[in-house]
């Protein structure tokens, strides 16, 4: 969970614990992806989930462009949710496939439909995507990583603290 940490677009660690929160209908299918994964000998590994509205906020304070943030002014996002994830894929090792940019690379290189990359890196994105989208997630333009499930109206916005601090 990279906002448990420092390493992440805001250089602060924002969120107490490394835990995912998610709606129980998004962690079941989660959990069916994953599963899909094992059987090829990879599996998933998270970089965020539920995500407070507060949080929301910094991350709008230092990248107000809905292409890559959504703004907490408005709808705010569906990791508010806790119907969103943010992954990658990973072998069994725990190392990263190759998809091209890290976790919050906010430029066209980190969109689905930018070409301009290694074969390899292009089918790690498609697989990404095709076990995601079995799972029942739809992904979003700009982001390779980034996956939600349902529509934003599904769910309201949660104040559920992630942990103790």
């Amino acid at each position: 969970m990279r906002y448990a940490s420092e390493n992440n677009f805001l250089n602060e660690k924002v969120y107490y614990c490394d835990n995912c929160l998610l709606r129980y209908n998004v962690a079941k299918a989660l959990i069916s992806a994953n599963a899909e994964l094992i059987n090829q000998n990879l599996r998933i590994k998270l970089f965020d989930c539920f995500r407070l509205v507060s949080v929301q906020r910094k991350m709008w304070k230092i990248m107000p462009d809905s292409r890559y943030v959504a703004n907490p002014n408005k709808s705010g996002s569906v990791h508010n949710r806790g119907a969103a994830v943010d992954l990658t894929i990973v072998d069994l090792n725990g190392k990263e496939l190759d998809m091209g940019t890290d976790f919050d690379h906010f430029g066209k290189e980190a969109h689905h439909d930018f070409k301009e990359l290694d074969q390899k890196i292009i089918s790690n994105r498609a697989l990404l995507k095709r076990i995601m989208e079995d799972a029942g997630f739809s992904g979003i333009r700009t982001e390779w990583w980034h996956f939600q499930y349902g529509a934003k109206s599904d769910f309201p916005i949660s104040t559920t603290a992630l942990c103790e601090n």
